[in-house]
């Protein structure tokens, strides 16, 4: 099976849920087996303790819910969350072995697939992704930035009822080039927590959940009737969210310095706590010349989730602006 999505061919040993399959002819970039650990890895990889990372946040049993290890010297990782699912990924980022419990299934493992398990074989082949959402205004790409619950996917769901095309959310993968920076789709899917389900829709319902096991709903884009932007485009514009207030005049879109926005880069790209030093020292240049070469817009949105879309017009209002003439 042959997947497309962040600028990536993967080969697939069985169907991926969430994704549609193409036929393909030429090599694969990523390879990935689903409910398979390699037999000569197996042994070593239990018996490694090499920890690399373990999260602070912990589940209700005290068990931290991520924990990396580096096997065979650092030339794979073996990532393992809290409900036992497992993955293992080599060093550059080319091949993806994942296992689950009997309790999970495969839909359940390809939410962590699609979203920070990608996102960390990107880190390792050279790709930066920014922990955003994006959205196709015209010919170019937006990318809505921000911490954990700013409202991103939330935002591109609402971008998405207004007819605008969405290219990707949670990872949003670039590739740097001498013509700037383009943003690469990933899939046709917006994951969204039950209360942006009731901001959305007014009902915390109104989408299917993810999985029986996941609180997480999800908007599909393509059989809902809404938009996906399946081809790369240029990114005009990132958009930062900034925190909820009750200014009147709110949403409202102001600048910021690029010492700043530099920062908020760094501080939001994906799986950023999984980089080692030399990967942190590529990441801070490529950050630096995104700074350069992309406008960099802080959105302070108002309390009152009623305004959702007026965010999204204050967006485009300035996007008019910043985005090249004839998108």
């Amino acid at each position: 099976m042959f997947y497309s999505l962040y600028g990536l061919r993967l080969e697939a040993n069985t169907s991926i849920p969430g994704l549609t399959a193409f036929i393909c002819d030429e090599s694969p970039d990523v390879r990935v087996w689903l409910a398979e650990t390699p037999p000569r890895l197996d042994y070593v990889t239990k018996l490694s303790q090499d920890i690399y990372y373990r999260s602070s946040h912990q589940n209700e049993h005290g068990q931290p819910l991520l924990t990396v290890q580096r096997v065979l010297g650092g030339n794979y990782f073996r990532l393992t969350y809290a409900d036992n699912t497992a993955f293992l990924i080599d060093r550059v980022g080319t091949e993806i072995w994942s296992t689950w419990p009997d309790t999970l299934s495969i839909e359940d493992t390809a939410v962590y697939l699609l979203g920070p398990i990608l996102g960390f074989a990107l880190r390792l082949r050279g790709v930066t992704c920014l922990h955003a959402s994006a959205v196709a205004i015209g010919e170019h790409a937006i990318a809505l930035l921000g911490t954990a619950g700013a409202g991103k996917s939330t935002t591109a769901a609402a971008f998405a009822r207004l007819g605008y095309a969405v290219l990707s959310e949670d990872v949003v993968a670039l590739e740097d080039s001498r013509s700037g920076f383009s943003v690469q789709p990933g899939y046709p899917h917006i994951r969204l927590w039950p209360t942006s389900a009731e901001i959305l829709y007014r009902s915390p319902d109104a989408l299917p959940p993810l999985t029986p096991n996941w609180d997480k709903r999800y908007l599909d884009l393509v059989e809902s009737g809404y938009a996906f932007q399946d081809s790369p485009l240029p990114l005009a514009a990132v958009y930062v969210l900034g925190q909820r207030c009750p200014d009147p005049e709110a949403p409202f879109v102001e600048e910021i310095s690029a010492r700043e926005a530099l920062m908020t880069f760094v501080e939001n790209t994906y799986g950023n706590y999984l980089l080692e030093p030399a990967m942190r020292a590529k990441e801070f240049t490529v950050l630096s010349r995104l700074v350069e070469r992309v406008p960099i817009r802080r959105v302070n949105p108002h309390v009152d989730p009623d305004r959702l879309l007026r965010l999204c017009h204050a967006i485009l209002d300035d996007s008019r602006m910043v985005c090249p003439r004839g998108s």
